[in-house]
């Protein structure tokens, strides 16, 4: 079992209910947009139309034998098939028998910090400053703002880390032309219309600076894609669209907030807005020198 690696915020011994709660929230968030695919005790689930392709998971309610390196291989070989990304995402506490499954199987596993807000915990916490002229709001459908919301998380994540990076204005406004002409920035307005995704934005003259979303499920949604303007960085926005995202959920009857983060120096920002560590978010993908086609 792999935890949180940082001394002073190692997560107490996780809730099993909660992780049960998540652990079904994951299961059934894909399925709005994929078909799931048996393989006993591992689900892959397989994009229908357009969009961000999904993964393999451990089949929720599973009562069978672990999965093996052999079952991981045959989901693999499936991914292959069809052409899809060859991956795989658990949690570490609910699972912690298919990491030597998985790497047996030959693929890298990375992790990730997962942290949540739960029933008994306050509400997260906006930085005390931000710049005057940022607004920080929820965005509707029809909001002008929306394709730079949409867009600046991909030059975020493409800059990854909390320093400030190259990309600004200019890259924002070719990225979100981009994502527009290729029906990126119709996928999520038919989300949001829909209420599967509600996005929020830190706004500065009419163009989103930071932006991220909240995909509710019942009492549980995940705070997913927050990312910020490279050249934005350093004005706490990211824990301000975090904290929005979050008054929304509880507002709107959730109950349960987590996130994953992509290491911990980007977790202390999360605990700053009063999320606590938890969990650890597993990926695998294949290694680097993979050469397997």
């Amino acid at each position: 079992m792999h935890a949180v690696t940082s001394a002073d915020h190692e997560p107490a011994h996780p809730d099993h209910q909660l992780l049960d709660e998540i652990e079904r929230y994951y299961d059934a968030v894909p399925r709005s947009a994929a078909r799931a695919e048996d393989f006993g005790p591992l689900t892959l689930f397989v994009r229908e139309g357009a969009g961000w392709p999904y993964y393999a998971r451990p089949t929720l309610g599973h009562d069978g034998p672990a999965a093996t390196a052999e079952d991981v291989r045959r989901v693999l070989a499936r991914q292959r098939e069809l052409g899809l990304p060859e991956a795989f995402e658990w949690v570490a506490e609910h699972d912690p028998r298919l990491r030597a499954a998985i790497e047996e199987a030959g693929l890298a596993v990375h992790e990730h910090p997962l942290l949540v807000l739960g029933p008994a915990d306050g509400p997260a916490e906006a930085p005390a400053e931000r710049g005057q002229q940022v607004n920080v709001r929820i965005l509707a459908a029809d909001a002008p703002e929306l394709a730079s919301a949409v867009a600046v998380p991909h030059l975020a994540f493409a800059e990854p880390g909390t320093g400030l990076g190259t990309a600004g204005p200019a890259e924002l406004a070719e990225t979100a032309a981009k994502l527009a002409a290729e029906g990126a920035v119709e996928r999520i307005t038919q989300r949001i219309t829909a209420g599967t995704t509600v996005l929020a934005a830190a706004l500065e003259d009419g163009t989103a600076l930071c932006a991220g979303q909240h995909n509710p499920v019942g009492p549980v949604t995940e705070v997913a894609g927050v990312g910020t303007l490279p050249t934005a960085r350093r004005r706490g926005l990211g824990l301000a669209v975090t904290a929005a995202l979050v008054v929304h959920a509880r507002a709107n009857g959730v109950r349960t907030v987590f996130l994953s983060a992509a290491d911990e120096d980007v977790a202390r920002i999360y605990r700053r807005a009063g999320f606590r560590p938890f969990a650890t978010a597993l990926i695998a993908e294949p290694a680097p020198d993979d050469t397997a086609s």
